[in-house]
């Protein structure tokens, strides 16, 4: 049973994104909460981050969007505690019976025997070697990562198999795997894509509070290009009214670091992620809230999201086409080439022995 939540009672809560629990959408049944004259005290809501394991049965996760330039990826985990508020991610909480606010930063899943299941679908007779993506649905690298290194051991697996990777990231973690990122970067096996949003930093701390502040992430991106790995920023989510006007900046500051291609997404309000943004807005930045939005809808044929391929990522309209057109002017300026899986090598993949293999 979910419990209905008034958005115009949402307040800010430190080091976290979302104001409140918005309804799980697939709960059967919704209870709403009413004053009935009995005086009670309120009960405090722990804030602190659970962590659940869950056994993992497969690995890939396949798509055939036309809008993605890989066709495979692997999550480590489900829910980020970075919390950054606008995540298209949240609503997949909700499979899991739990709601994309607060409980999408605060109640994770951190994934078990990814390893074991990948190497059994690597062995598979028909696996075709292209690029998997790491952090297709939340960061590999997000806090939990310290604790279960569970991207790191993907990484082993990979480079031992020969196997390309992509990974994007907003965390300083990722120079933890330094060394071993330059291995599989001598072997053209690995590209990473760092996230950036704004140089702003105390925008940062409401909009993404638990991620790397930004002079981090231009730090990270500087020390892998020193390193030897490929590295390219990924300007998203651009937001219209608030950080499209740091685009410029934006890149001048990752070409100037060693970053070599760039790519931007216009901001994405699926599902419940719209509400949750609004909300957001409305507590933080309320003299901005109505022309933030009425610019995503000029960039969404009137709507506050569009899933259609080809829209989804880039928006349209002239606002939208406007913001493009900066971006390619700035990125030829800086000499940043478009984000491309092309040049990874699969020549040299090696499929791991499956366990009971007598024939190989």
């Amino acid at each position: 049973m979910a419990l209905s939540f008034d958005v115009s009672q949402a307040a800010p809560i430190k080091g976290r994104g979302a104001t409140y629990n918005p309804d799980n959408r697939f709960a059967p049944t919704r209870s709403s909460a009413e004053d009935d004259g009995w005086w009670q005290e309120a009960s405090t809501q722990s804030l602190a981050t659970e962590v659940r394991e869950e056994r993992s049965h497969s690995a890939l996760s396949w798509n055939h969007s036309p809008d993605l330039s890989f066709d495979r990826s692997l999550n480590p985990y489900r829910g980020c505690e970075h919390g950054c508020v606008y995540c298209y991610a949240r609503p997949s909480h909700a499979y899991w019976d739990l709601s994309p606010g607060i409980d999408f930063e605060t109640r994770l899943i951190a994934r078990s025997g990814l390893v074991e299941a990948l190497e059994q679908e690597l062995c598979k007779p028909g696996y075709v070697c292209r690029p998997i993506n790491l952090s297709g649905n939340t960061d590999c690298y997000q806090p939990i990562e310290a604790r279960y290194q569970t991207t790191r051991r993907l990484l082993e697996f990979l480079l031992a198999c020969r196997h390309p990777v992509t990974l994007v990231t907003k965390s300083t973690l990722v120079l933890r795997d330094l060394a071993l990122l330059s291995e599989m970067a001598e072997h053209r096996l690995v590209r990473v894509f760092v996230s950036l949003t704004s140089l702003d930093a105390g925008l940062k701390r409401t909009l993404e509070p638990r991620a790397a502040s930004p002079q981090a992430r231009l730090r990270v991106i500087r020390e892998l290009n020193t390193a030897g790995i490929p590295v390219g920023v990924l300007i998203s989510p651009v937001i219209p009214g608030l950080t499209d006007h740091e685009i410029e900046r934006l890149l001048e500051a990752a070409s100037c670091c060693g970053a070599r291609t760039a790519t931007w997404m216009l901001l994405r309000l699926p599902h419940e992620v719209a509400p949750l943004f609004e909300a957001w807005l409305k507590a933080h930045y309320p003299e901005r809230a109505a022309k933030v939005m009425s610019l995503m809808r000029q960039c969404r044929n009137g709507k506050t999201y569009d899933a259609r391929f080809g829209k989804r990522f880039r928006g349209e309209g002239v606002f939208a086409e406007m913001i493009d057109q900066r971006f390619r002017r700035a990125s030829r300026q800086w000499q940043l080439q478009p984000r491309t899986e092309q040049g990874l090598n699969t020549r040299d993949f090696r499929p791991p022995l499956a366990q009971g293999d007598l024939f190989r």
